[in-house]
């Protein structure tokens, strides 16, 4: 039973869930910091790539974070 949603997306919208009471900004930054951090270069990578392709399922703070994380790259 899959939703068709690729795990790093749920996982990234879980995240971002957590950050929710933050201001949208500083929430997006906090998601980018805390992915820099904690997951695998290719998970960071497919998130980019993702959210560069259009991101349907993606929260926009989680959007937000995958920008940063582009940027930053």
């Amino acid at each position: 039973m899959s939703s068709g949603v690729p795990p790093y997306v749920r996982l990234a919208n879980e995240i971002a869930a957590q950050f929710a009471h933050r201001a949208p900004a500083e929430a997006a930054t906090a998601i980018a910091n805390h992915l820099r951090v904690t997951w695998d270069p290719r998970m960071k990578s497919a998130l980019i790539e993702y959210a560069r392709s259009g991101g349907p399922d993606l929260a926009p703070a989680a959007a937000q974070a995958a920008h940063h994380l582009q940027a930053g790259s």
